[in-house]
């Protein structure tokens, strides 16, 4: 027999009234909260009252007599009543003066943090809050006080008062203004870090008129808050060039408008049958909650579309609490303001046009109703270029038949550029894309003071345009990672690698990225020369870091494989998989620089026309594109290719496997699309950067942002009166590269040796030690130099042969043999 199943006892008085779930239930927080808020403001007020009402109320609190709080005769003045006047009497005059009005903020402060109306530390309002009031009523005793003898009470209240006398008989009147002085400079502090550059610069007047004061580099690695000062500096992205140009940032920071979404559903003009309610159930989507808009009888529905929240103040990542400072010694550069770039006139604001629209739908209903095609519902969604028709046909209908009417739509529309996709991905309809009769241009300025960019954690986030639904798009390179961009001439490929370079030079410290500009047409990217010590990366006898002759693309590539197996060996060494999990163990001291260890920034290599490299050095510039492209990725080497022309002879199969991420924008031939993508489309764009993005998936549409040359050159011209390298970064020798400035590292010939060479063996021969990384540094050259040093030790017989990552064998035992050799030398 089954046990009968007993109802289990309250624990405690509490549980059993339900006391329990009440004190913990939301809604008691809300209430509770709203009670402490409307409690602040009654606060508020009485207290602004006390200072009109103080002098007749004070005398009645002083000698009240019994029953007299009742205020029936109305001899209070406080406009909040009896109480009212025993609250600011207690606050001001009793405690802290002015400063009482601190404490309705705080209440106020609680009581939105437990109607949840903003999620606030309430621990750190509090705080500051706290030392603010009692910093502010003894300053106000000891300033204000003497200068208003005659007021009915102090203005910094009693609290004020009694700490000024103590203070003062102990220290004196300088100890009581020192005291004073540094707890506001620290409460600032708490509140801001840019106050350290206040003081800095209050206590250096020539550094805030010239702003070229000479730098002061911190060499104490273990003082933390040196080394949260400079990575802040270094890490606050789309900094200011000063406070005014913040100030004038957070002004300009607006959300832009976002894309509208047109319900057409309703076929009223066009004699359809209305559907019912069971037949046209709307399929759910990711789209907002629509807003009606009635007009001539029809009901047009205006969605809003997710867009992001642009933000013109200046964003700061967590302190990053690291022994070693990656941006020392350039923590005082400055990230290239937003101010430099043209504000969109239009304010983001899409284009619509209502007949357009209404006139573009009843053109596609009419189409497909011919063919004998029945839609459930039909929406349009407005974008910066396009609008996205999507329609969900009715039941039975195949999708085939609407993707064969392409051409038809587009004929009834009269319109370039009608493209179809069915069925879109992730939703259960069917988009016909429509070029806008008036284009609304992305600028510059509206996707990088996007809240998605601002605070995005993208190692190298490269930012392309905005969708159809008018999303901020981006991507990060690390993850592409490499980037083919292809199109026919003027269709907008020179402005988007131009919008990739800014977007990662808004974001990146010289000491995180260096490119490599390979501009065979000479003019695309010679707008970027000022930058070429901050962000530049060559080979060192190259004359310009810009490479524009096509005979030195083949050194670079090849010096640039040479950097790709010296930074695995070093990997290897460190035992990391990769160049983030590398940085990471150098920043944390687990790797000794003494071992030729060191801080690696990402290298971007961008090719403007690949096409006409091919043409020129053919095989010997794909292969090692194809050998970077394979291996480089796991040690921060990216690369961006792009050409004119599509064809199979230029973008062979061994650069289409290595290359996922591409980019198309408009071309001449379905051929040509299918060569870049895989599949048509890109024949259907209507130029003027508009392109579709593909990595992996379906593809998809952006319209990319528009960045001038003059905004570019203000945009360089600030970066290059940035602290920074004074030049470009080295890059090693290729190797077996005899034909172009390897003359000096073959043959012991007096005239091409180094002139540290005999000073240089004489250490080797001591140390019976010999490596690159071991010359480099006792003899303070770089490590090209070095290089070519280590190699005529080997021809001369002192060091063996390269063996990895490993020193090299000393084959000398003694100095004896050393002048033996170098007395054949000079022979």
């Amino acid at each position: 027999m089954a046990k009968k199943k007993t109802e289990r006892k309250a624990s405690n008085f509490k549980e059993a009234i339900g006391l329990q779930s009440i004190l913990k239930s939301e809604r008691t927080d809300f209430l509770l909260g709203m009670v402490i808020a409307l409690f602040a403001v009654y606060t508020f007020v009485a207290l602004f009252s006390y200072i009109n009402t103080g002098a007749e109320d004070q005398s009645l609190l002083e000698h009240t007599r019994p029953g007299e709080w009742l205020n029936q005769g109305k001899v209070f003045k406080n406009y909040c009543g009896s109480m009212g006047a025993i609250l600011s009497y207690t606050l001001v005059t009793k405690n802290f003066g002015y400063a009482a009005f601190f404490v309705p903020c705080f209440l106020l402060v609680s009581g939105i943090k437990m109607m949840q109306i903003y999620m606030l530390n309430i621990w750190k309002w509090f705080f500051g809050l706290g030392i603010a009031m009692i910093w502010l009523s003894v300053f106000l005793a000891k300033v204000l006080a003497p200068l208003m003898p005659e007021a009915i009470f102090n203005p910094g209240g009693y609290h004020g008062s009694v700490c000024v006398d103590f203070t003062e008989n102990v220290i004196g009147p300088p100890g009581l203004t020192a005291v004073l002085f540094f707890t506001a400079i620290a409460l600032l502090t708490f509140v801001s870090k840019q106050t350290i550059t206040w003081v800095r610069r209050m206590f250096n007047p020539i550094k805030s008129f010239t702003g070229k004061a000479s730098e002061i580099v911190t060499d104490k690695l273990s003082n933390t808050d040196s080394d949260t000062t400079g990575i802040e500096d270094g890490h606050t992205k789309l900094s200011t060039e000063d406070d005014k140009t913040t100030n004038s940032a957070k002004e300009t920071g607006k959300e832009s408008e976002p894309t509208p979404v047109i319900d057409l559903t309703e076929f009223s003009s066009l004699g359809t049958k209305k559907p019912n309610k069971a037949t046209a159930e709307p399929i759910i989507t990711a789209t907002p909650t629509p807003t009606p808009i009635k007009t001539d009888g029809e009901k047009l529905t205006v969605e809003v579309g997710k867009d992001e929240k642009a933000k013109g103040e200046q964003l700061t990542d967590e302190t990053i609490n690291t022994p070693i400072n990656p941006l020392e010694p350039f923590t005082r550069y400055k990230y290239p303001t937003l101010s430099l770039l043209t504000k969109d006139e239009n304010d983001g604001k899409p284009y619509i046009d209502m007949d357009e629209i209404k006139a573009y739908n009843e053109e596609i209903i009419k189409v497909l109703k011919s063919f004998g095609i029945e839609i459930r519902e039909i929406k349009a969604t407005v974008g910066p270029t396009i609008t996205l028709y999507e329609i969900t046909p009715a039941e039975g209908i195949r999708i085939t038949k609407i993707r064969n009417l392409e051409d038809d739509i587009a004929l009834r529309l009269s319109a370039l550029g009608v493209r179809i996709i069915a069925p879109i991905p992730g939703k259960g309809t069917i988009g016909i894309e429509v070029p806008n009769k008036k284009r609304h241009n992305v600028s510059m300025e509206s996707i990088l003071n996007s809240k998605k960019f601002q605070e995005t954690k993208y190692d190298l986030p490269i930012v392309l345009g905005k969708t159809i639904t008018n999303e901020v798009f981006m991507a990060d390179l690390t993850k592409i990672p490499h980037l083919l961009v292809a199109g026919a001439t003027g269709q907008g490929k020179s402005v988007g690698l131009n919008v990739i370079i800014t977007s990662l030079l808004y974001k990146k410290h010289p000491n995180e990225l260096k490119l490599v500009l390979i501009d065979p047409k000479k003019v695309e990217f010679s707008v970027y020369s000022p930058i070429a010590d901050h962000f530049m990366a060559q080979v060192d006898d190259d004359d310009e870091p810009i490479i524009t002759d096509v005979t030195k693309v083949v050194r670079t590539l090849k010096s640039l494989c040479t950097l790709m197996d010296h930074r695995y060996d070093l990997l290897k060494l460190a035992g990391a998989r990769n160049l983030k999990e590398y940085n990471d163990k150098f920043l944390h001291r687990r790797l000794n620089p003494e071992h030729g260890h060191e801080f690696m920034p990402y290298i971007v290599v961008i090719i403007d026309e690949f096409g006409d490299l091919i043409m020129t050095a053919g095989k010997e510039v794909e292969m090692p594109i194809a050998r970077i492209a394979q291996l480089a990725r796991a040690v921060g080497i990216h690369m961006i290719i792009a050409t004119q022309r599509p064809t199979t002879s230029i973008i062979t199969g061994n650069i289409k496997a290595n290359f996922p991420g591409r980019i198309a924008f408009k071309v001449s031939s379905m051929m040509d699309s299918r060569i870049i993508l895989d599949r048509p489309g890109a024949n259907q764009l209507i130029g003027m950067g508009d392109m579709l993005y593909l990595n992996g998936n379906e593809p998809t549409r952006v319209q990319c942002a528009f960045i001038s040359t003059k905004e570019i050159g203000e945009i360089n011209e600030f970066i290059e009166h940035q602290s920074g390298p004074t030049h470009p970064m080295e890059l090693p020798e290729p190797k077996g590269d005899d034909s172009e400035g390897g003359g000096n590292t073959g043959g012991a010939d007096m005239g091409s040796l180094d002139p540290f060479f005999e000073e240089a063996a004489r250490s080797v021969i001591v140390s019976q030690q010999g490596s690159t990384s071991m010359i480099q540094r006792r003899f303070s050259i770089g490590y090209n130099r070095a290089g070519r040093l280590m190699d005529q030790l080997e021809k001369a017989g002192i060091v063996g042969a390269a063996h990895g990552s490993k020193p090299r064998d000393v084959l000398i035992a003694d100095e004896g043999q050393l002048t033996a050799i170098m007395n054949q030398l000079r022979g």
